[in-house]
């Protein structure tokens, strides 16, 4: 600390008082902090102010060598949250921090470098899927620059880390992949026979609602009498389901997945047919619970309990496993299978891509491109052996050999 007398223009007499201040976090250098008072003590003082108050700000380098992985992704969690992103996404998210914190909770993050989490996706990757993994690698990301904007690290350790693809068994190749994400004709036909003959009640209108809409089963779930217009024969999506707990009193309603899922689209009057009965049916039912029970939700849901709470998701699954048991079907079929079920049927029957992904609410074309180059593959080949099958009819005719 330097001390010096001055005088000032006036005559009058000052002390000052010099100090080195906390070093820039950026040069390193450290700049020296002037004040002046009456007395000597008085100049020290507001010195020694001063220096404290920038301390305030100085990085403590002893504190951020503790600072653990998993204090960040907490920290960077609470924040995430805060951004609008819906509650399953949140989830989402939480399911990813837990695979990372197995593996790296009490970690000090400055310690992660890119080999040390390089190692952990490798140790990971024969354990999950590899869109997990990609998950997990997107989350972790974001972590991690949630800890350069808080200067605990400098660098991204996952910065070109390498996501391992899995290499298919031949039995893998050999079973059609992407067959096994649709019903075919017949099997969608047998399913939905055994919704007619084996289903419980709403299974016939849940299902066939599904499978020539294409719907998603959340979007199923929150559809109100609201969404139906009977006159044109449309519906339109505006929202999802949500409910973490499956308690029927604890749903949300949320935006749908994208803003391409906001839509409106055609159905089949054989269906709008099964709604129109479902609806006067449900009146009934409404009716005689208001009038028995009185305590009824008038949430105005089409797929809703005897007391107008709407069902969920799981209650559509449940619905389905049990199903498939009255069927051959052997695909590991979920209600979702009904989407891409619909994106086979549309193509089949000529429907452009781009109407196609309006129709189903698809914002990322992956999915429907590849259902649509395969069936329309599928069809091509139809076409040809059909084709080859006229002539050879037409050569015999005319009792020629092309076997030559």
């Amino acid at each position: 600390m330097y001390f010096e007398q001055i005088t000032l223009k006036s005559g009058q007499k000052r002390w000052v008082c010099a100090a080195d201040g906390p070093a820039d976090p950026v040069t390193g250098k450290r700049k020296q902090i002037w004040r002046r008072g009456k007395t000597k003590g008085e100049a020290k003082r507001r010195v020694e102010k001063a220096v404290k108050a920038l301390e305030v700000h100085k990085v403590d380098e002893n504190k951020i060598a503790r600072v653990t992985f998993d204090q960040v992704a907490q920290k960077w969690l609470e924040t995430y949250k805060l951004t609008g992103v819906k509650r399953g996404t949140v989830r989402i998210r939480e399911k990813e921090i837990n695979i990372l914190n197995r593996h790296m909770a009490k970690t000090p993050i400055k310690d992660i470098n890119y080999s040390f989490y390089q190692h952990f996706i490798n140790t990971i990757a024969p354990d999950y899927a590899r869109t997990t993994v990609q998950g997990v690698n997107t989350c972790a990301n974001m972590i991690f620059k949630f800890a350069m904007r808080d200067n605990l690290i400098k660098d991204q350790p996952n910065r070109d880390v390498v996501i391992p693809r899995k290499a298919r068994t031949v039995e893998e190749i050999e079973s059609g992949p992407i067959e096994q994400n649709y019903l075919t004709t017949e099997e969608l036909n047998e399913l939905l026979t055994a919704a007619t003959e084996n289903g419980l009640d709403l299974d016939v209108e849940r299902f066939y609602l599904l499978a020539f809409t294409g719907m998603r089963s959340g979007e199923l779930c929150a559809l109100k009498w609201s969404d139906v217009d009977f006159n044109k024969n449309t519906i339109r999506i505006t929202k999802t389901i949500y409910n973490e707990t499956n308690n029927m009193r604890e749903y949300e309603l949320t935006p749908p997945k994208s803003e391409g899922s906001i839509r409106t689209f055609g159905v089949e009057g054989e269906v709008m047919s099964l709604l129109r009965s479902h609806r006067k049916r449900q009146m009934n039912v409404n009716m005689r619970y208001r009038n028995e029970f009185g305590d009824y939700h008038d949430g105005n849901f089409i797929f809703c309990r005897s007391n107008g709470y709407p069902f969920v998701q799981k209650n559509v699954g449940d619905r389905m496993r049990r199903l498939l048991q009255y069927t051959t079907i052997q695909k590991a079929a979920t209600p979702h299978i009904f989407r891409h079920t619909h994106i086979s049927m549309l193509t089949e029957a000529g429907v452009d891509l781009p109407t196609i992904m309006e129709r189903v609410g698809h914002d990322d074309m992956q999915t429907t491109m590849r259902i649509y180059t395969h069936v329309t593959k599928k069809m091509q080949e139809d076409a040809s052996e059909k084709i080859s099958k006229f002539y050879k009819e037409s050569f015999k005719s005319m009792n020629l050999d092309v076997s030559k």
